[in-house]
């Protein structure tokens, strides 16, 4: 396995641990009715949250080569792996059409 796909594998089980810490404390702020302080002080219990635990830091790769790009969400391979898997058959439910 190469570094790239470990450390995407890292992100995401960082992103699963702080999910729901990091939803509640983005509903305390943006929470209007509530007073600025208490919101100010949860902008900050969020901002020292690890910086690898947010959605956005994850990038969709390729569980066998790590491509980041053209990767299928369904399927996480590209589109260039998915071509050399479909005629062998190892993927469930696709195979190579011809007429």
């Amino acid at each position: 396995m190469s570094n790239r796909i470990i450390r995407d594998h890292k992100r995401r089980l960082l992103v699963a641990k702080y999910e729901l810490k990091r939803m509640h404390y983005k509903a305390i702020r943006r929470g209007r009715n509530l007073p600025n302080k208490i919101r100010y002080e949860y902008f900050f219990k969020s901002s020292r949250s690890p910086r690898n635990s947010s959605k956005t830091r994850v990038r969709n790769r390729c569980i066998f080569t790590g491509r980041p790009r053209s990767v299928y969400k369904l399927f996480r391979i590209p589109r260039i792996v998915s071509r050399e898997l479909a005629p062998k058959g190892s993927s469930i439910g696709i195979h190579k059409s011809c007429w």
